[in-house]
């Protein structure tokens, strides 16, 4: 098979080919426009030289399980896979064109991270890792190369599944391939040792945190059993914090037994736990929550639903709009989506917040799909809507502790029928 063609249609004129994105060894990636839906989105196949190969068919076997893989693991920090299909007999995987660089490309243009935003970062990565390991998989590719930032918020999302592998319960690995990147790869995949585990990613993720830092690559981890020590990253980049530096150690270190031995047990060495009246104003895209915490502590509902609104727009860069969309509410960054939740929750003792909407829709059936009258039903259960009536207007809301459970705040109320779509998000965040 040629290389596609800008303007070349495939799955039977449902994508046209916009733009070739570039590709390795062993596949290539497009840009296509879903002409059904109206959006871009990526296009991933055989590379031509995979395709002349005499093992084609098994690799093509590998690629499918890529896609199998990364299908299991909905989450907001992993790259979604939204359909496969043959073309001319070749496998294609559409999935999520991400509006960013990479890390690697990041760093080398723009230099190291401070070490707050690569914690933020490396969190995300190590929330997406738990849920790749949860289905039994290793991602074994973990590599700044392989994460994507979104433009906007510089969020991150792990990408090409290429390399992971199914792991039996004993954790030995049920195929072979090739080795993830050696600096960035375990003595393990190095040495191609059967037994694989989270802690082979737990050594990766801490590489690439090594590299945020100091904009090094690591000695690779043949070398180091060799003759060469790790160099500490703090003797790279002085701020580093003694903290830090020694949970990138501990997750690098050359044998795996003395790793953590899960990406949770190496983020609570990396992350210190906040006290529980201690409150986490975390945002991925830098905005400043204090002003809803001051509002919610008085009391001021009103003045804090509509400051709700104004960060949420403003997180979402639809200021001008002045609304969210489908696709700004399934980019919608989980970390500010919970810090909002979290404020409206313990100011409210209970009675307000997304997450409180979210259980009471889906207790009545609610879904991503539209059901107008489970949407009409929860509409009245929270006090937007009046039966025989209809929807109320935003004056006419409920601004204080007498208002319904869950009736705050308005966010999905102001969006509509697309509010289902917004407890999508909501549910997929895990709030």
């Amino acid at each position: 098979m040629k290389r596609w063609q800008d303007g070349q249609q495939l799955h039977d004129g449902k994508y046209i080919i916009e733009e070739y994105l570039g590709g390795g060894g062993f596949g290539e990636t497009y840009r296509a426009q879903n002409l059904q839906e109206g959006k871009s989105v990526a296009i991933k196949t055989l590379n031509t030289f995979q395709q002349f190969q005499p093992d084609f068919a098994k690799t093509q076997g590998k690629f499918v399980n890529e896609a199998l893989s990364l299908a299991k693991c909905r989450h907001p920090h992993i790259v979604e896979v939204y359909e496969m299909f043959q073309e001319d007999d070749l496998w294609c995987m559409a999935m999520e064109l991400i509006d960013g660089i990479d890390l690697y490309t990041q760093i080398r243009e723009n230099g190291i991270f401070s070490e707050p935003k690569a914690l933020s970062m490396i969190q995300q990565l190590g929330d997406a890792l738990t849920c790749v390991h949860k289905q039994n998989l290793t991602h074994r590719d973990v590599k700044p190369e392989n994460i994507m930032l979104r433009k906007r918020g510089m969020e991150a999302v792990l990408i090409d599944f290429g390399l992971a592998r199914q792991v039996n319960s004993s954790g030995k690995l049920m195929t072979n391939s090739v080795t993830g990147t050696a600096f960035f790869a375990p003595i393990e995949l190095a040495e191609k040792r059967p037994q694989l585990g989270a802690y082979t990613d737990v050594y990766s993720l801490a590489a690439t945190l090594y590299n945020m830092l100091t904009g090094q690559k690591p000695i690779p981890s043949p070398g180091r059993k060799i003759i060469d020590p790790l160099i500490a990253p703090k003797l790279y980049n002085d701020r580093i914090s003694d903290r830090v530096n020694a949970a990138i150690m501990k997750g690098m270190e050359l044998e795996p037994q003395n790793r953590p031995q899960s990406v949770q047990e190496w983020l609570d060495l990396l992350i210190p736990k906040k006290a529980d009246d201690e409150e986490e104003l975390i945002s991925a895209v830098g905005m400043d929550y204090i002003n809803l915490r001051n509002l919610l502590a008085a009391k001021k509902w009103k003045e804090a639903d509509e400051e709700t609104a104004r960060v949420m727009l403003k997180v979402a860069g639809r200021e001008e709009e002045g609304w969210l969309d489908t696709s700004s509410i399934d980019k919608f960054p989980c970390e500010d989506l919970r810090t909002i939740d979290q404020l409206w929750v313990k100011y409210s003792n209970g009675r307000f917040g997304f997450s409180v909407q979210k259980r009471i829709y889906q207790s009545l059936g609610g879904t991503r799909e539209l059901d107008e009258k489970v949407w009409e039903a929860f509409g009245e259960k929270v006090g937007w809507r009046v039966e025989y009536e209809g929807w109320l207007y935003y004056k006419d809301l409920t601004f204080s502790e007498k208002a319904p459970e869950a009736h705050l705040p308005s966010a999905a109320f102001l969006v509509g029928w697309l509010g289902r779509w917004f407890f999508s998000r909501v549910e997929t965040c895990r709030l």
